[in-house]
């Protein structure tokens, strides 16, 4: 099992809420329910208790021992560094199509005499 996926679970078991946890990880809601529906795939039991209050489940409870056990051994995940400031972003020269302007005669057409 990926050590993300881990890490994402121990911190939800933790908050025992998953907007607060997507929110801690700093990463959508949509994937932390995703990360947790792809645990209990390859486990094959629900982690979590969803209806009303979020709660571990007796198979979660078990699995939040491992996955703190693996998440300490684990190094720290690299944290991206910043993109150095720099200028301007420049378009490119090459040929392509300008853009049509509503109204205009195309520039390779010739225009229809009546």
């Amino acid at each position: 099992m990926k050590i993300s996926l881990l890490r994402r679970f121990v911190v939800l078991a933790e908050e025992q809420h998953f907007p607060r946890a997507a929110e801690k990880l700093g990463i959508p809601l949509a994937s932390l329910y995703t990360s947790i529906d792809k645990i209990e795939e390859e486990i094959g039991h629900p982690v979590i208790h969803r209806e009303g209050q979020t709660r571990l489940t007796a198979v979660g409870e078990l699995l939040l021992v491992e996955a703190k056990a693996e998440v300490a051994a684990a190094p720290e995940p690299v944290r991206n560094a910043p993109a150095p400031a720099g200028g301007k972003a420049r378009a490119s020269k090459g040929k392509g199509r300008t853009p049509a302007v509503k109204g205009q005669p195309k520039p390779y057409k010739k225009r229809q005499g009546r």
